[in-house]
C-alpha cells in the first residue's frame, strides 16, 4: 500500500508538471506577435521662388550649404521689368508737372494778356454808351429815325456782353484752376505713385531672400536659366523642425494615442532609442487601404500616417533617416 501510494503521488506530480508545460506552451502560443514598424524622418521644407520672370543671374548659395533668415540666395535678371519702371516714373513725372501746373494756375503773360482784353472791352463799352447817348438824344428831338436808334442801342449792349466775357476770362486766368481740375491733377498724381510702388515691389524680388534658418538641399535651374513666375529655383530644409512619420494598419491604431511616447531605434545613430511622442495620426488615402483578400472573416484595413516628434534634440538627425518601433498585434 505504501508503495501504491508512493506511486500515485509520483503520477500526480508528473501530471501537474505537464499540465504546466502545457500552459506555458499555450500562452507562447497565443502571446500577441510584435509587429516591427518602420518609418523615417522627415523635416519642414519651403522652395524659393520668385514673382519676377527673368534669368538666374548669380547664386549666393549652394546646395548643402547653411542659411539664415535674411540671407541672399540668388539675383534674378529682368530687363522688362526694369524697362516698366522707367515707364513708370516717367509717368509719374509727367503727372507731377500738371499737378504744378493747376496748382499754380495760368501764366503771368495769359494772366496780363486776359487783363489787356477785359480793359479794351471796357473801352469799347464806353464809346458805344457814349453813341447811343447821342443817337437818343437826336432820336428824341425827332431828327434821328428809331432805326438808328436801335442799332445804337444793340451795339451796346453787344459791348458789354464783350465786357463781361472779357472779365470772366480775366477771372479764370487770375483765379488759377478749378477746384475739381486740381483734384483730377492729384489723383493722377496718385495713380502714377501707386504704379510706380507696384513695380517697385516686383524689383524687390529680383534678389530672393531666404526666410528661415536651414540646410539648402537641392536648387533647380542653373546659372543663365530662364525662371516663370512662381517656378520653384531651391528648396530650403529646417533641421530644427523634424518629426518620424509612419504608415500604421488600423488594427495596430489600438495603443498608438495623441501624445503617447514610444521609443525608436535609429539604425543610422548606431541604433540608439529615442523617446518621441506622437502629434498627428490621420489616415491615408484609399489607395493605402489593405484589401481583404476573403468575401468572409476579413475586411479592409485602412492605413493612417502617424507623426512623432522627439521629444528632445536629436543630434545628428537627418531627414530621411530610418526609425523602427515595435507594436503589438491584438
Amino acid at each position: 500500500m505504501k508503495k501504491k501510494n508512493q506511486d500515485i503521488r509520483t503520477g500526480l506530480f508528473a501530471l501537474i508538471i505537464v499540465i504546466v508545460i502545457i500552459f506555458i506552451i499555450g500562452l507562447i502560443i497565443n502571446k500577441p506577435e510584435p509587429v516591427i514598424i518602420q518609418g523615417e524622418a522627415d523635416a519642414s521644407e519651403i522652395r524659393i521662388s520668385g514673382k519676377v520672370p527673368g534669368r538666374i543671374k548669380q547664386f549666393h548659395t549652394e546646395e548643402g550649404a547653411q542659411v539664415h533668415a535674411g540671407d541672399t540666395l540668388v539675383f534674378i535678371d529682368s530687363p522688362e521689368l526694369t524697362a516698366k519702371l522707367e515707364q513708370a516714373s516717367a509717368a509719374e513725372d509727367a503727372a507731377q508737372a500738371q499737378n504744378r501746373k493747376a496748382i499754380k494756375g495760368a501764366r503771368v503773360e495769359q494772366i496780363q494778356g486776359a487783363y489787356d482784353m477785359y480793359q479794351k472791352a471796357l473801352a469799347g463799352v464806353e464809346i458805344a454808351k457814349k453813341s447811343y447817348d447821342r443817337v437818343q438824344h437826336l432820336f428824341d428831338k425827332g431828327v434821328m429815325p428809331a432805326q438808328k436808334r436801335d442799332e445804337a442801342e444793340a451795339q451796346y449792349k453787344a459791348a458789354v456782353a464783350t465786357a463781361n466775357a472779357a472779365k470772366s476770362q480775366y477771372d479764370m486766368a487770375k483765379n488759377g484752376a478749378e477746384r475739381e481740375d486740381k483734384e483730377a491733377a492729384l489723383a493722377l498724381v496718385d495713380r502714377a505713385k501707386g504704379a510706380v510702388n507696384e513695380v517697385k515691389s516686383y524689383m524687390s524680388d529680383i534678389a530672393l531672400t531666404s526666410p528661415i534658418n536651414g540646410e539648402v538641399t537641392e536648387i533647380y535651374p542653373k546659372r543663365g536659366e530662364l525662371v516663370g513666375t512662381g517656378a520653384p529655383i531651391m528648396s530650403i530644409v529646417d533641421l530644427n523642425d523634424i518629426w518620424f512619420s509612419f504608415n500604421v494598419r488600423e488594427d495596430l491604431l489600438g495603443n498608438l494615442k495623441m501624445d503617447k511616447t514610444l521609443n525608436v531605434k535609429i539604425p543610422a545613430l548606431n541604433n540608439q532609442i529615442f523617446e518621441v511622442k506622437v502629434t498627428y495620426i490621420k489616415a491615408l488615402a484609399s489607395y493605402a487601404t489593405w484589401k481583404a483578400t476573403k468575401t468572409s472573416g476579413q475586411f479592409d484595413v485602412k492605413t493612417f500616417e502617424v507623426r512623432a516628434r522627439p521629444t528632445k534634440k536629436i543630434a545628428g538627425l537627418r531627414p530621411g533617416m530610418t526609425a523602427i518601433f515595435e507594436e503589438t498585434l491584438n
